[in-house]
């Protein structure tokens, strides 16, 4: 990998000690002679940002540095104009299946990464769309997964599901998920779907949520697969159940009955900055407690 020199800083929106962390951060690159743009959105008002560019989706960045959760790098992946910037994720959150380092570690390692001493780990993302009669109501990317339930009160619904235009079933449930592998230890993993390694490449996870069948269990199909999700409510006596789309847990499109959700998995790929090339396995380890007896 050659030089990162032009970097690229957001971060989660609240946290302890915000200033401190990203001044450690800075002083990192600055010490490595980098150019450094920064979200002044998040960052306004702190003074460990003076002299420091705004970031701007016109410019060129080598990386986009992610200080947070998993949530903050979703988030950021919504934001993303240009998907050729890798991602590196210091985490300050909780869990963190995405972060790549832990802040106490950026003094040792970022100065590695910088030189080009890492590696790029490329993940799949879902391009959804909500359509409404001959309208397209909404279009976006996820990361983890498209989600397709009621939130209101305890009404099963009925998503009719096709792949490549052939009948799947029609789910009698609470929701749908349709999860990336990396989205796998996300919400599909909660209920009840498979882990499938991201290395596996693309391919799309169906879960459905509390299904009334229980035939009906999550399903891998094809990266290369089409699938699309046909809204049924029975709404002639309770009037207000309401259904969401909802992306990796942060956008939410309210539908209606007879919407149709359509997911492909898209042409660009996120890329991700990491020390090595295999982690994932490690990662299943230490935040899934594997092995822990």
């Amino acid at each position: 990998m050659p030089r990162l020199k032009r970097i690229g800083i957001t971060v989660k929106s609240a946290f302890d000690h915000k200033d401190e962390a990203v001044e450690r951060v800075i002083e990192v690159l600055k010490k490595e002679k980098c150019t450094i743009f920064v979200d002044t959105q998040r960052l306004k008002g702190h003074p460990c940002i003076r002299g420091c560019e705004t970031i701007d989706e016109k410019q060129h960045l080598d990386l986009l540095i992610v200080i947070g959760g998993d949530g903050t790098v979703l988030r950021s992946i919504r934001e993303l104009k240009n998907f050729s910037m890798p991602i590196l994720s210091i985490n300050r959150g909780t869990v963190g299946f995405l972060a790549e380092i832990e802040l106490r570690e950026a003094d040792r390692v970022l100065p590695a990464l910088l030189r080009g001493q890492g590696v790029i780990d490329e993940r799949s993302i879902l391009m959804v769309e909500a359509v409404r009669g001959r309208k397209t109501i909404f279009s976006g990317v996820a990361l983890n997964e498209a989600v397709i339930a009621q939130g209101t009160i305890a009404r099963l619904i009925n998503l009719r599901t096709s792949v490549n235009e052939e009948d799947l079933t029609t789910y009698h449930a609470d929701g749908l998920i349709v999860a990336t592998p990396t989205g796998s230890t996300a919400y599909s993993l909660a209920a009840g779907g498979p882990i499938v390694h991201p290395g596996f490449g693309p391919a799309m996870i169906l879960t459905p949520i509390n299904p009334y069948s229980f035939s009906q269990k999550p399903i891998v199909i094809r990266g290369d697969s089409r699938v699309e999700v046909n809204v049924h409510m029975k709404v002639r006596k309770f009037a207000d159940i309401e259904v969401n789309l909802t992306l990796d847990g942060q956008m939410y499109i309210p539908l209606q009955n007879g919407d149709r959700i359509r997911a492909t998995v898209a042409k660009q790929t996120v890329k991700f900055l990491r020390m090595k090339q295999e982690t994932f396995l490690s990662t299943l380890r230490s935040k899934l407690k594997w092995g822990e007896r």
